[in-house]
């Protein structure tokens, strides 16, 4: 019978969730590496070498992969002959404080992004708890325990269907993923949970994340099981869709698809997909009353040696001094370096302009979006010596509703975001004769690095919603959305889907 000391359980959940801020899992870091040697668009090419050189970067620098450090999702797998040093706290009150010493660690400050009252008043709870934990019981004397930090992005694109006992699931998943757009920042995993009721389900899907990618190892030694012959079938339909990395058409969209099941009721057939991002983040570790858990850093050779260079084709961008003339020439998929000052501003930041706007009171003193260009992010506080923390794209579409407000009223020349626009938002550019561009979401450091002035001008109450001037230099985006209307995120995966299909048939 072990004894665990509840402080060894919430050093070793602190230390966990530092540790996966900064370090991708090796199988995450091999796969991806595989996917960029094997990619022929160059665009998707590009972003995924960002991602890898970010990656590196952040073990290296021990600061966030992506400024959405996420939400704390924990399985505690509690053996049956466990007893605890403690009992005046419960496991959820324990992973709750190994999640308030973890985001507000001094060294490396993560980025608090949970809201309680969420119907309501969405009052950020300022250290991120509380986490999201399940607990199971298990035999035997140990507590394991598989952690992760969920994005905002990828986790708002699950899908969940109550299908008949007939249906297929790789149609519906086939069908289901082009829906879901680039938000969830593919290349990623898929946690797919079958049976079981609704609930159930999607508990499944999520555990099925933690899993290790190993689809390669199957693929070699061939599917045997239904759920391996179903893994494979998904895995082949959703990359001959084509999406590709960041949604800008290719060869990977998927890295592996993991999948959980439980029996269900005859009528019934309950399948929740929900993807992980290029940020995975999760790991495993056991106690067993020796000690808090041991996390061994992986080895800086375990990346691959990629670097990022200048194209010939790439326009450098003087934000200060463009003119619209000059945006109306940028063309869809074009590549540009950024440099001078833009703002930033958010969902609740955009809901706060709106009501100041219709009130008649107008926009805060300093505030001023015109021939300016709004950059959708939520940047992680700054530690030692830099101006920000890292501070990559947040997902776009959330800020569709009021795109025609900010160029019609405002002035607003063009936006910096990730993944794709909707089709009211495409209109609007395009009558507007705006631009929007894309950063490559799963480099928050990379990008942060480009980032060399930042202050606070408006919204200070709002956190990282809060509105920046940030002062950029050489700050790599991509023309999503030209002044044209032409859509990169439409084009993209159209052309490889062909692409694959043509090379699947020759």
């Amino acid at each position: 019978m072990s004894v665990i000391k509840q402080a060894d359980f919430i050093d070793s959940i602190a230390d966990a969730l530092q540790y996966i801020s900064y370090y991708h899992p090796k199988d995450f870091i091999d796969a991806m590496a595989e996917a960029y040697a094997r990619e022929q668009n160059p665009a998707a090419k590009d972003a995924i070498a960002q991602i890898l050189i970010n990656s590196r970067m952040s073990a290296e620098g021990h600061r966030p992969l992506c400024q959405d450090t996420g939400i704390v999702t924990c399985f505690v797998y509690v053996g049956m002959g466990v007893q605890w040093d403690k009992t005046d706290m419960t496991i959820q009150q324990m992973v709750d404080e190994g999640t308030r010493r973890a985001y507000t660690n001094t060294t490396n400050t993560l980025r608090a992004s949970i809201v309680a009252d969420p119907a309501g008043t969405r009052k950020n709870t300022r250290d991120n708890s509380p986490a999201v934990v399940h607990i199971v019981s298990v035999p035997g004397d140990k507590v394991d325990v598989a952690i992760a930090a969920k994005g905002g992005g990828s986790e708002n694109k699950s899908k969940m269907v109550m299908l008949n006992p007939s249906d297929d699931i790789a149609a519906w998943v086939e069908k289901t993923l082009p829906t879901m757009g680039a938000g969830w920042c593919p290349p990623g995993m898929l946690g797919i949970g079958i049976g079981g009721t609704a609930e159930k389900a999607a508990v499944m899907a999520k555990e099925a994340l933690m899993e290790s990618v190993d689809i390669h190892e199957l693929l070699a030694r061939g599917a045997e099981t239904t759920e391996e012959k179903l893994r494979v079938d998904i895995f082949n339909r959703a990359n001959n869709l084509g999406i590709g990395a960041q949604g800008l058409g290719g060869l990977t969209t998927v890295l592996d698809v993991k999948i959980k099941t439980a029996p269900t009721h005859a009528a019934s057939k309950p399948v929740v997909m929900i993807p992980n991002c290029a940020a995975t983040r999760h790991v495993h570790f056991h106690l067993d009353g020796t000690g808090p858990a041991e996390l061994v850093p992986p080895s800086l050779d375990d990346w691959p040696a990629i670097t990022w260079d200048v194209g010939e084709n790439t326009r450098r961008v003087n934000l200060d001094t463009v003119t619209q003339a000059e945006i109306e020439t940028w063309k869809s998929g074009d590549t540009l370096l950024l440099s001078g000052k833009m703002l930033t501003g958010r969902d609740a930041a955009h809901k706060r302009i709106q009501s100041l706007l219709e009130s008649g009171e107008g926009l805060p003193v300093g505030v001023d979006f015109k021939g300016k260009f709004i950059y959708y992010v939520g940047p992680v506080d700054p530690v030692g010596d830099e101006v920000v923390g890292p501070a990559g794209p947040t997902t776009s579409t959330r800020m569709d509703k009021f795109t025609d407000m900010m160029l019609e009223k405002t002035g607003l020349m063009g936006m910096i975001g990730k993944a794709e626009r909707g089709p009211a938002a495409v209109a609007s550019i395009k009558q507007h004769k705006a631009v929007y561009l894309m950063a490559v979401g799963g480099a928050a450091y990379l990008v942060s690095k480009a980032i060399k002035k930042a202050r606070v001008i408006a919204f200070e109450d709002l956190g990282m919603e809060a509105i920046y001037e940030f002062e950029v230099k050489d700050m790599p985006v991509t023309v999503a959305v030209d002044s044209e209307g032409v859509n990169a995120h439409e084009t993209g995966p159209a052309i490889w889907k062909v692409k694959i299909q043509q090379a699947q048939e020759a």
